[in-house]
């Protein structure tokens, strides 16, 4: 059995270490930083309690973005001279976030052991490689992201941290081969378990969602499939699950091949960077010659978001969340017995609101990060939630997720848009019976609670300063809303008023915790919306994210041109901001 010891390293703080909303984020370049890496893991073990260190159990694993395997060294290693008695990791480094949070919650060692947390390297949607983004978040013994009290007591201890703890003469352990390595320290054993990360989550999968459904779907000689996970993490269980499990021919699979720089692509599921899927579904300008698909989705990088098309049909976040809701009861075994309740994150249209109150649910709305999700899923408050979300350069997508673990999760979103088709085909899958498709359940559902117009504007890399001016302006500009609405009926004559606006603060139901400052709300008597918020999602630079939402609710009107629709309340957001003034630009960098 090899020894080891634990050596103490000097070291001093570096700037900007602040966690985000989803971990830490950087560019590879800086986290290859003598020391840089090593402070902010230390950082987390000095800011959790000795019970989650000492004899504790962890996962270690991401999407296999470059870096992830020198960096999953390092911290088996820094786990080890810090008193961790084992270290569970996906084979080959690789696991979805959706599935550490499953393992964390789920999974039990051959000694009957549980974890107590994990580190998870991944930067989500953003690129990987040499030159591009790296990330690292640890989530809790809940499964879900580190609490903001936590976060704040990481970066305050990367700002004095003076040394960390390493086992530097420890081999690297070969994470490619499944099985236990175990090494002897100074404190007692130490195991490093490597293991098949899939068999976990499937088993999960298969507890929530009716699998001989959906096989009896993908069975039908006129349902047709396409499934893209941009050379993420997610292409392992999209390979284990809809080939393996659910009889999917492995054509329908694309990029599904995990790749450190994501094939040179951008891991974000959206119209913009899943171009072979959307050509195939008939949406792109160089479409794919033949017939396209009934059905087909896209995960970003982690596998925890995703985007839903239709055959030539795109449907938008807001209305994806939704709709699952409105069908979970009846198409998802898992939600057979009522939903607790939904929630959505402030920014997300208000669509699901419609649902919440048709079918008279509990709903909450919370700020943007997962973490307030998971406090409500853990008080039974909560069954299903969603938020919209977007990297760089695209259409928005979905982060979706449910009371099943609590991290957002693309394939879970998937699997529920498969369960409702399923669900909805169930008399017309032999023969030639014409399919109810994913365009004539958005389209049903616009009938019955109406339609949410929704765009999303982003100015990216603004001047810090210049921005935060533009949202002191707003906050400023609601302390009278008759004038607010002078301005407007200035601007434009048929826009309804404001009926109310403030800067959105949430005090959390569970905790009594209160976040403020999270983004600036016009609300209005026809139940459209204005949303401006600052986002912290990023690795370098200061974005603007203005939210348009006109809400219609007359059947007549929900298949305007959504560009049309929405052409008025546009031209109010950008003239009431002062959007230009203050920022200098005259367009955004990107619309959704």
């Amino acid at each position: 059995m090899v020894m080891f010891k634990a050596s103490r390293k000097e070291t001093s703080p570096f700037d900007g270490q602040k966690p985000g909303t989803s971990g830490l984020r950087k560019k590879v370049t800086v986290f290859q930083q003598p020391n840089y890496l090593e402070n902010f893991v230390q950082s987390t073990f000095n800011a959790l309690s000795a019970d989650k260190v000492k004899g504790a159990t962890l996962v270690v694993s991401g999407d296999g973005r470059y870096f992830s395997k020198d960096a999953i060294q390092v911290i088996i290693k820094m786990a080890a001279a810090n008193g961790v008695r084992r270290v569970w990791v996906g084979q080959n480094g690789l696991m979805s976030t959706p599935a550490v949070s499953a393992v964390i919650r789920e999974r039990v060692g051959a000694d009957g052991s549980k974890s107590t947390g994990a580190f998870i390297l991944t930067a989500s949607h953003n690129p990987g490689g040499p030159h591009e983004d790296f990330g690292i978040k640890y989530n809790m013994e809940n499964g879900g992201p580190a609490p903001e009290a936590i976060t704040d007591k990481i970066y305050a201890n990367t700002t004095s941290i003076n040394e960390y703890f390493i086992a530097a003469d420890l081999p690297d352990v070969d994470i490619s081969v499944v099985g236990i390595t175990t090494f002897e320290g100074h404190e007692g054993p130490f195991d490093v378990d490597v293991f098949d990360s899939t068999g976990d989550y499937v088993t999960l999968m298969k507890s929530i969602f009716d699998f001989t459904s959906i096989q009896k779907l993908f069975g039908s000689p006129n349902f047709t499939f396409c499934f893209d996970a941009l050379h993420g993490v997610g292409g392992i269980y999209a390979k284990r699950i809809f080939v393996e499990e659910l009889g999917a021919h492995e054509g329908s699979l694309i990029n599904c091949t995990p790749k450190e720089d994501f094939g040179g692509g951008h891991p974000d599921p959206n119209l913009t960077y899943a171009k072979e899927l959307v050509s195939r579904m008939g949406l792109g300008k160089e479409s794919s010659q033949g017939e396209p698909p009934e059905f087909g989705a896209a995960a970003d990088g982690d596998a925890d978001r995703n985007m839903v098309l239709g055959k030539r049909f795109f449907v938008t976040p807001s209305d994806s969340v939704a709709i699952i809701a409105a069908n979970a009861v009846q198409s998802i075994p898992y939600f057979s017995s009522g939903l607790k309740g939904v929630a959505r994150s402030m920014p997300t249209s208000a669509a699901l609101d419609v649902v919440a109150k048709h079918l008279n649910l509990k709903f909450f709305e919370v700020p943007t990060g997962w973490k307030f999700f998971g406090n409500l899923m853990d008080a039974g408050l909560c069954s299903i939630c969603g938020e919209e979300s977007f990297g760089t350069g695209g259409y928005c997508f979905l982060i979706t997720g449910s009371d099943h673990i609590r991290e957002k999760d693309g394939i879970w979103a998937v699997l529920a848009w498969l369960s409702i088709l399923a669900f909805k085909n169930k008399d017309n899958l032999n023969g030639g019976a014409k399919l109810v498709t994913v365009e004539d359940i958005v389209r049903q559902h616009w009938t019955t609670y109406g339609r949410h117009y929704y765009t999303r504007y982003d100015y990216e890399n603004v001047d810090a300063g210049a921005a935060k001016e533009l949202m002191s302006y707003l906050v400023k500009l609601q302390s009278s809303l008759p004038d607010v609405n002078k301005i407007i009926n200035g601007i434009r004559s048929d826009v309804s008023n404001v009926v109310e606006a403030d800067e959105f603060e949430y005090k959390d139901p569970v905790d009594g915790s209160i976040s403020k400052h999270q983004g600036v709300r016009y609300l209005f008597e026809d139940g459209s919306r204005l949303v401006f918020r600052l986002s912290g999602t990023g690795s370098v630079g200061a974005t603007i994210r203005l939210y348009i939402e006109q809400y219609e609710k007359d059947p007549s009107k929900t298949g305007r041109d959504s560009q049309d629709a929405l052409a008025p309340l546009v031209e109010v957001a950008l003239k009431l901001s002062k959007m230009q003034e203050f920022t200098g630009r005259s367009a955004p960098t990107v619309i959704t």
